[in-house]
């Protein structure tokens, strides 16, 4: 692989490392710290998640259009580092909202421009691969996130204090991330000649493939609902992190693999293998299986996003926009997602969230299979 590829890895190994610090944690935090509900958590979520993804679409066509990579990494991941130290100091779920919100538009700048990125210094016929090893670079520094957490709650407790400095700590990992960007990678040295930006009308044959996708992660519960799950199965605070280690370490194990499998077996047979995924690990967090649960959605979640943005690298024309355009509506249909399953959790109990997202993720399964000759032919 092009030493970029190794770079930038190390780049987000940092930065999700600090990330997973707080992925555990959030939750608790909000919902036993603050003493807010679970509908409160599906706030924070879902403005976090809408920010992060929907600025994506901007910042995707202004790397188009001006042909500009390097900077928006820089920046983006600057403003990650440097906000989630702040959430130490939040007394409310409003606070919160806002710190990661904030911290999610440091994604929104630079994802979109990473993926190009990533897709430019691929080698032929290898986007998947490509793909595959950067998440699980990701995933890795989950993992090792999550273990650093695990530590901290076996020696020294998991009280408000506790929590508080975990959310210090992560400027660590952050920093390091911003200076390995700063000073390693390269930017793209590929120019267009043509300065007109122009959205290629063939990509909006990659459209359908994508509206199926938002439709199911619209019904797909998140990490951080599975976390309030295994809460009130009785899992004491210090032992949430393993579920996230569980997680991470699936992911980490698995993603190169499906990666590989997406330019060998194509990104849409990869892609509804991972539905089915998702729909097993909503399955058994019903029937308490929560080991499974964790498992399950990490190999859904790493399935998912490899193949589609393997997708998009092979397909799309006006990449970076159309990674904006990827990221966009998961913003929109995640955020709506993770605020109806609030209300419902809060009105209507665990058991109701869990077989609204059951019911809408079968039935989108069923939707992707009934379009799947259509969209094959796309892929």
């Amino acid at each position: 692989m092009n030493k970029n590829i190794y770079y930038l890895g190390m780049v987000s190994f940092f930065t999700d490392f600090a990330s997973a610090m707080i992925t555990p944690v959030l939750p608790i935090f909000i919902v036993y710290i603050l003493n807010d509900g679970v509908d409160k958590l599906g706030v924070v979520i879902a403005s976090a998640t809408f920010v992060s993804y929907i600025f994506r679409i901007l910042f995707g066509y202004l790397s188009d259009k001006f042909q500009i990579r390097k900077p928006f990494l820089i920046v983006g991941y600057f403003i990650s580092a440097i906000s989630k130290p702040l959430l130490a100091f939040s007394s409310t779920y409003q606070s919160v909202a806002l710190l990661r919100s904030v911290e999610r538009m440091g994604k929104a700048v630079r994802s979109a421009s990473k993926d190009s990125l990533i897709s430019t210094y691929s080698k032929k016929n290898e986007s998947g691969k490509t793909f595959g090893f950067h998440k699980m670079m990701d995933i890795a520094g989950e993992l090792c996130g999550a273990v650093a957490v695990f530590g901290i709650f076996y020696f020294y407790g998991s009280d408000e204090d506790i929590l508080r400095n975990i959310f210090l700590l992560t400027l660590i990992p952050g920093i390091i991330g911003v200076l390995i960007v700063s000073f390693f990678v390269q930017d793209d040295t590929v120019k267009s000649k043509d300065k007109k930006y122009k959205f290629a009308k063939d990509d909006f044959r990659l459209f359908p493939t994508l509206f199926i996708y938002f439709c199911f992660i619209f019904f797909m519960m998140g990490d951080s609902f599975f976390i309030i799950v295994a809460k009130e199965a009785g899992y004491l605070i210090s032992f949430i992190p393993i579920f996230i280690i569980v997680l991470t370490l699936t992911q980490t194990l698995t993603s190169y693999y499906f990666g590989v499998m997406s330019d060998k077996k194509g990104s849409q047979n990869v892609l509804r293998f991972a539905y089915v995924f998702g729909i097993f690990s909503i399955i058994a967090i019903k029937l308490s299986f929560i080991w499974f649960g964790f498992i399950f959605l990490g190999i859904f979640t790493v399935a998912s996003l490899n193949a589609i943005r393997s997708y998009i690298s092979v397909n799309a024309i006006n990449k970076a926009s159309i990674y904006g355009i990827f990221y966009g509506g998961i913003a929109i249909f995640s955020s709506l997602g993770a605020l109806i399953f609030g209300y419902i959790w809060q009105n209507f109990g665990q058991s109701g969230a869990l077989i609204f997202s059951l019911l809408g993720t079968v039935f989108v399964y069923l939707l992707s299979i009934i379009f799947k000759n259509k969209i094959s032919k796309e892929g």
